[in-house]
């Protein structure tokens, strides 16, 4: 055994909710191999006392675009039409090298705040494919594809420069280490594409095994072009082009109707909660109970830091929560396990990780994150679920453990070098982004 946690209390997150006190998690070859409240017999190398704290699967993220760490708070109090504009002039100028040490930045937020796998759509996928792959952390990555042309241009998938950019990343990084990075086929969104690119992307995906990330139906707007345009909402649209014929990540689903809600949940897409990113840019919350009620697959996510101030996923949880809440005028509506399953266990279905990850048990990969249940806003817990989903936040996590090894423990990260991290961003990518051309 290579390293064993004791005396720590595990939430399990499997089908029971099972929350083990004084529990027992033994780990070796990147797995967990001893779950229980008694001590095991076999001498583990390393000890890791959990007195006073708690043991969770690593939360997921399942939307950001981490490179964008570069641009948090630059246009925190614009509107929406001002912001992007801003954001566009600051995008165009981002370069790989600025875009790897943005993810970089991203990547040891995520790990200081418990999350153990993330979903990220954006662009130059090899440069964060490598900030993943030194970093250790799992990644389902996705280059947001676009394609602004008259629907009668001829395309060509060979010959496209972002497909062809897509197969580049996905013949060097599916798969990489045993699956600790997976390529995602994606778009931006419908409105910013077309159905050659939909049709194009989807047979590769089939092809390739592949699953695919996307906006969709984040405003009213959004579904009102599209139904002037075309006579279909926006899901239902890409449907008809088999966008969903493989595994679909979609951040939004805030719009859909009825209908369109109830056929993405018989394609199996999986709609991902976006709670504070979408109340920052004025936006409704997605309808989550009914969401799941349509049979869709329901997960988390934070967006980027630049559209949420920072990847916290405990305020995620939390937010996510209150606003089904506030929007029902339940208080009991989605407890504490449910949206907890939803930074966990659904997020693993979402990512194709189901079988690897998303719950502690026994044969399941050692992605794990210990949070000190001692500071004074987690005491006294009377319950751990509710604690962890109503009181704890990024800053309770002592310790983020990714297939066994640590990748961050009490304000260091033995993969990422922070400080070499920020010279990146203060000498380069910031003054790239933000100087004006002599």
């Amino acid at each position: 055994m290579d390293t064993l946690i004791s005396n720590v209390t595990a939430v399990t997150m499997n089908a029971s909710m099972k929350v083990l006190f004084g529990a027992f998690i033994g780990i070796a070859g990147g797995k967990i191999v001893y779950l229980d409240t008694q001590p095991p017999k076999q001498t583990p190398a390393t000890i890791i006392d959990g007195t006073g704290m708690v043991a969770m699967p690593g939360l997921i993220n399942c939307h950001t675009h981490l490179a964008t760490s570069v641009l948090r708070s630059y246009t925190d109090d614009l509107g929406n039409a001002e912001a992007l504009e801003a954001l566009l002039k600051k995008e165009a100028k981002m370069d790989s090298r600025a875009a790897k040490a943005g993810a970089l930045l991203s990547i040891a937020e995520c790990l200081r705040f418990g999350i153990t796998s993330v979903s990220d759509l954006y662009y130059y996928p090899a440069a964060t494919a490598e900030a993943v792959a030194e970093s250790g952390i799992k990644a389902n990555l996705a280059l947001s594809s676009y394609r602004f042309i008259d629907q009668n241009e001829e395309f060509d998938f060979e010959t496209d420069e972002q497909c062809r950019e897509l197969v580049r990343v996905v013949d060097k990084w599916h798969g990489y280490d045993g699956g600790r990075i997976k390529i995602d086929a994606g778009i931006y969104a419908e409105y910013t594409s077309n159905y050659r690119l939909w049709e194009a992307l989807a047979g590769y995906a089939c092809e390739k095994g592949l699953g695919v990330q996307l906006h969709l139906a984040e405003t009213q707007g959004e579904v009102d072009s599209c139904l002037d345009r075309t006579g279909m909402g926006p899901g239902e649209l890409l449907s008809c082009h088999n966008l969903f014929a493989v595994p679909a990540t979609a951040a939004g689903c805030t719009y859909l109707d009825d209908r369109e809600r109830k056929l993405l949940g018989k394609k199996k897409v999986s709609a991902v909660v976006t709670p504070l990113a979408s109340a920052k840019a004025g936006r409704a919350a997605t309808p989550i109970l009914e969401s799941v009620k349509a049979g869709m697959n329901v997960a988390l996510g934070t967006g980027g830091a630049m559209e949420c101030g920072n990847l916290d996923m405990f305020e995620v949880i939390r937010g996510a929560a209150m606003a089904v809440r506030a929007s029902s005028g339940d208080a009991s509506a989605l407890p504490s396990s449910a949206v907890l399953m939803m930074a966990t266990v659904t997020g693993a279905q979402a990512q194709g990780r189901a079988a690897e990850c998303g719950m502690l048990a026994e044969g399941m990969d050692a992605d794990i994150a210990l949070l000190d249940f001692s500071a004074p806003h987690l005491m006294p817990c009377h319950n751990v679920l509710s604690g962890l989903a109503w009181s704890a936040k990024g800053g309770d996590v002592a310790m983020t453990m990714v297939r066994g090894k640590v990748l961050y423990q009490n304000g260091r990260f033995p993969t990422i070098d922070l400080p070499k991290v920020v010279e990146e961003l203060t000498s380069y990518a910031i003054p790239k982004l933000f100087e004006e051309a002599k």
